[in-house]
């Protein structure tokens, strides 16, 4: 398979809602190159040295990069990035330059190599997130593991986002509930969700590489049996009743589609989502509490925001 590496010169103020838009559109991770590293001074420990190349670094703002496979819609896929960034001075974020590259890599050179930094990572008090190549044991007899292979286009599930919404999901799953994962990636949460006790469990994604790749994370934790993954638009022909609809996904399409999810959520059910920017928090309170839901909690981690949401009775 062939990458593309998607390149972005930006500002520092612009960094964190960039990832985010690349994480949604596919990235597992990304790569910031900011020249500020060159300054920063750095403790000498065990006879490391430090030393950056200032080539690596641009003169003026911020690089963020990340990686998709090369694919008959990733022409589309970049035009969405690049939209999706210049409405973020809708939101009064100045993106600088806003000078985006695309090239194409070569896979054995980088898609191995990040392995070295997936280990595996408690994200709850009951969850870790453990990559399939380590050979990891419970520490617990009530820790639920959640294996995951992401390759270079998924997410690991160890971003604030992620973690927020398993965390959410272990309060609020109960045994036997049906729930629905929009935009479900690499399956993180739709696994959660099954390894909770939900009966049944429905992933949906846009992205026919991320339901593939869901499809296979699904059955290397074996939970087949519950989690039914469709590639679909947001919740587009899904009208069942859901005890919990999951949503880790950019703060306007959480916006756009509430309406359809009050409309699924049985009264007294949830609506938890993510992938929020901390600027938008109240925007998107007010248009799910506009649904007939009622705010119960709003969690932070670093920059990003969880929104845990009651359907009225």
């Amino acid at each position: 398979m062939k990458w593309s590496e998607i390149s972005i010169q930006t500002t520092n103020e612009a960094v964190e809602a960039i990832s985010n838009i690349l994480h949604e559109a596919g990235a597992s991770g990304v790569v910031i190159e900011d020249p500020f590293e060159l300054e920063r001074e750095r403790k000498d420990q065990f006879g490391e040295i430090y030393q950056l190349d200032p080539g690596d670094y641009p003169e003026e703002g911020v690089i963020v990069k990340a990686y998709l496979p090369v694919s008959s819609f990733l022409n589309e896929t970049v035009e969405g990035i690049a939209d999706s960034i210049k409405n973020l001075t809708a939101y009064h974020i100045d993106i600088g330059q806003n000078v985006m590259k695309v090239t194409e890599v070569n896979e054995e050179d980088w898609a191995t190599a990040w392995k070295q930094y997936y280990n595996p990572v408690k994200i709850s008090e009951k969850f870790t997130v453990v990559p399939t190549w380590e050979d990891y044991r419970p520490v617990s007899t009530d820790e639920l593991i959640i294996e995951l292979d992401p390759g270079m286009a998924f997410g690991t599930g160890t971003h604030p986002t992620t973690v927020m919404c398993l965390q959410a999901l272990e309060r609020f799953v109960k045994s036997g509930d049906y729930v629905v994962d929009v935009g479900t990636g690499s399956g993180v949460l739709s696994i959660g969700a099954a390894l909770l006790g939900a009966q049944k469990v429905t992933a949906l994604d846009l992205d026919a590489v991320a339901v593939a790749a869901a499809k296979e994370n699904i059955r290397l934790n074996g939970v087949e049996d519950k989690v039914t993954v469709a590639q679909n638009n947001l919740l587009d022909g899904i009208h069942d009743p859901a005890d919990i609809v999951v949503a880790n996904i950019l703060a306007k399409v959480i916006m756009s589609f509430t309406h359809e999810v009050a409309q699924i959520v049985k009264p007294g059910g949830y609506f938890i989502s993510s992938g929020i920017i901390g600027q938008k928090r109240e925007e998107v309170k007010d248009a799910i509490a506009a649904n007939g839901f009622e705010i119960e909690e709003t969690m932070w981690m670093e920059d990003w925001v969880a929104i845990i949401a009651k359907k009225n009775s």
